[in-house]
């Protein structure tokens, strides 16, 4: 974290251990600590107090010194830092303080805390499913729950006093974050999204022409960047390199996101298609970075319910590097009902790229059927392409519906078939 720039507060030790740190002049308590291994600080959770003083601070004459004065009871119940109130508190309120960078705490904790013999740092802590009452018995005492005895067989709730000053701070705090239940706001504005008549100019200069879907996809993407209701709302995300997907046309139409604007002069720059960065660039160029360009188009399909407006993200990937890669994001994409389209480019195995065999996606689909809200096409022609589109777009964005697209386009050229006469295609 610290290496990605991120402030880290970490939360190892409780406030037990804060007196013996205060006399470790020679740092031997510290070293200690820095060459224990987890393994080993879990054997310390289940064995008695004698095994730490024995083990961890037997290992030195000085150590064993330096805890000479504390019982075995003491040494056992010596907290972590993560089950230390006064430390997590010290290390959320200085987290909240923070500015300039984000802010990761690292707190240490035990697995099955609280458990005791039922499961305290025991590896069969996930398959406790109950307690027998002697644990249940224990866990009341440990924790300071005022259940009676002959109560606690039956495991009732214990709820504070309405007027007890936790009550009062749990109440405080769901006030200030707007109540007790989770709630979206989906915009209700619906946008006049183009129709297919619209787009009679593309798939007329298309039909029976020589070229690939994925040629198709980067000039009908090119005609919605400029219509004049859409065109501002549509987020091209693109990691690695457009070009790749012959989508540099779009660089001098829109220009490339930049927050500080161009800083270099690029290479290309004597060219007509140069790699223009801007301020007010459109296009997300996100380097190699599918999981960082998966969560943009998340952020940008999500604006609708988040901030109020929509957006419309077209996320251009290697097909390959889309589900095989960042398949749990596209889960949250759906989690968080994503809208927009995510078009896996390369895709198939009829020619070779020349990245080589590992960049053959012949399988995206099998896994884009298993996500519900996710509709999966595998176009061959260009009008096929512009019927889904335009259909998704008026789904999505003129009726609402709260689903997102996967279409996967091929490098490979072959003359692209008129779209048919009728109503059927549609």
């Amino acid at each position: 974290f610290r290496g990605a720039g991120w402030n880290c507060i970490k939360v190892v030790w409780g406030s037990d251990w804060d007196p013996l740190l205060a006399e470790d002049e020679d740092g031997l308590l510290v070293k200690r600590m820095g060459e224990v291994i987890d393994g080993q600080y879990q054997k310390y959770v289940v064995e008695p107090g004698s095994y730490i003083r024995e083990h961890f601070f037997g290992e030195n004459p000085e150590l064993a010194k330096m805890a000479e004065h504390l019982s075995d009871d003491q040494l056992k119940r010596m907290k972590r830092g993560g089950h230390d109130p006064e430390k997590v508190y010290a290390a959320y309120n200085a987290a909240v303080k923070h500015t300039g960078s984000p802010t990761v705490i690292l707190a240490k904790t035990i697995k099955g805390y609280g458990l005791g013999e039922a499961g305290e740092g025991r590896n069969i802590a996930h398959n406790v499913k109950k307690a027998n009452e002697e644990e249940l018995r224990d866990f009341r005492s440990r924790f300071g729950i005022p259940i009676g005895d002959e109560d606690v067989k039956n495991t009732p709730f214990y709820r504070p006093d309405d007027n007890s000053p936790e009550m009062q701070y749990l109440q405080k705090k769901r006030e200030e974050l707007g109540g007790y239940l989770p709630k979206r706001a989906p915009t209700e504005e619906r946008l006049e999204t183009p129709t297919l008549e619209s787009l009679d100019k593309f798939l007329t200069s298309m039909a029976g022409k020589k070229g690939s879907t994925t040629g198709a996809f980067g000039i009908l993407l090119g005609n919605l960047l400029r219509d004049k209701v859409i065109g501002k709302r549509i987020v091209p995300i693109i990691p690695d390199e457009a070009r790749t997907f012959g989508m540099e046309g779009l660089f001098k139409q829109c220009g490339i996101y930049a927050s500080q604007g161009q800083l270099y002069e690029p290479v290309d720059r004597d060219q007509l298609m140069y790699y223009k960065e801007a301020k007010d660039g459109q296009i997300l160029e996100e380097g190699i970075n599918e999981a960082g360009a998966i969560s943009s188009f998340i952020a940008a399909g999500t604006a609708y319910a988040n901030q109020g407006v929509n957006m419309i993200p077209f996320y251009v990937y290697y097909s390959m590097f889309g589900f095989q890669r960042v398949g749990d994001l596209v889960w949250a994409a759906a989690d968080s009902r994503t809208k927009g389209f995510m078009l896996g480019g390369t895709s198939g195995r009829t020619t070779l790229n020349g990245e080589g065999l590992q960049h053959q996606d012949g399988h995206s689909h099998l896994m884009a059927s298993t996500v519900p809200t996710l509709l999966a096409y595998d176009p061959a022609y260009a009008y096929e392409l512009a019927v889904i589109i335009q259909e998704g777009l008026r789904r999505m964005y003129q009726e609402g519906e709260e689903i997102f697209y996967y279409l996967s386009v091929y490098n490979e050229n072959y003359e692209m078939a008129p779209m048919p006469e009728g109503d059927k295609v549609v």
